[in-house]
């Protein structure tokens, strides 16, 4: 049996991302798992912390070193304000023996951009060699690909993904598919993907977001927490002090989303919650897409020259064993 985890229900394994923490996965009863388990806890696999600061191989040219989660080359034409970059995709991590040996692995994503408005996603499976975190295999996953969640299953890494369909624009992706790789020789080999439908409201709604970060790189205070739930076209949730309520409109494209009017109950708290909750409003106020970032809802929104993205995690059920 396995922990399973996903952003709107239970679908994966053994998985560590944001403020998420579950349980390794259990043995199978009748099997001796003693050496596996001894070699999991005396080679642990590589922390969110390593991560950020490691070296990939596969993208690009050469060696890319992450500092602090974050590459730059060279412009590519001098004096050039346009450069190469690899970024560190949030801090979704995914941990789980994918080669059979015993020993976890951990598996991140990585944004590569060449400086123009493609955004290139790669799926990296490392592990240690003795002491040193080390670049096992890589794979890119696509074009401004959004991930919804991710986990390993039976040696296989999976992740579940919106990507862009066949009359899809590159800037506005609409295609659910489940993504599967394996490893085999030193090389992550995909398998066919599972196209499971369009993404819509209805894949937000049965679950209790709570707000991680007004931004991308300007995280939320947890507490207070402020939640939204989706119902359909109805939202309601917390904001830090108060309690809401409004409507969810779609657009044209795919992911287009706003906000009507929203009602907003009349208590009074003390700060830092009143100032929180005036952020959160004039941001949702401004949002005009939801998308998915590295196993978070992505809510971006523009606002008076204005832009950020607010980003959610998916709050478990209590009563989910």
């Amino acid at each position: 049996m396995v922990e399973r985890y996903r952003l709107a229900g239970r679908i994966g394994a053994c998985v560590l991302g944001g403020a998420l923490a579950v349980p390794a996965c259990a043995p199978q009863p009748g099997k001796n798992t003693t050496p596996k388990a001894t070699a999991v806890r005396s080679n642990p696999a590589p922390s969110l912390d390593e991560l950020r600061n490691a070296t990939y191989v596969g993208i690009g040219a050469g060696p890319v070193r992450l500092t602090a989660g974050r590459w730059e080359g060279e412009p590519f034409v001098d004096d050039a304000a346009s450069r190469p970059s690899v970024t560190l995709a949030g801090d979704l991590r995914l941990s789980g023996d994918v080669d059979g040996d015993g020993i976890e692995e951990a598996i991140v994503l990585l944004d590569e951009s060449a400086g123009g408005s493609g955004t290139f996603v790669h799926l990296a499976l490392m592990g240690r060699r003795g002491d040193d975190v080390v670049s096992r295999a890589t794979a890119r996953v696509g074009d401004r690909v959004q991930v919804r969640a991710g986990r390993i299953a039976g040696g296989r890494i999976v992740l579940d993904v919106i990507q862009a369909g066949p009359d899809d624009p590159a800037c506005c992706p609409a295609q659910k598919a489940t993504r599967t790789w394996t490893l085999a020789a030193e090389r992550l080999t995909e398998f066919a993907p599972e196209i499971v439908g369009t993404v819509s409201l209805a894949d937000l709604t049965g679950v209790e977001w709570v707000l991680r970060s007004f931004r991308v790189d300007d995280p939320a205070p947890r507490e207070p927490q402020v939640t939204l739930v989706f119902d359909g076209s109805r939202i309601a949730g917390g904001s830090g002090c108060n309690r809401y309520f409004g409507e969810a409109k779609t657009g044209e494209r795919p992911g287009d989303l706003s906000f009507g009017p929203i009602g907003v109950t009349r208590m009074a708290c003390p700060e830092p919650a009143m100032t929180i909750e005036q952020r959160y409003f004039l941001a949702l106020a401004g949002v005009q897409k939801f998308g998915f970032l590295a196993g978070r809802l992505a809510l971006h929104w523009i606002r008076e020259g204005d832009a950020g993205t607010l980003l959610f995690d998916a709050r478990e059920p209590e009563n989910q064993p």
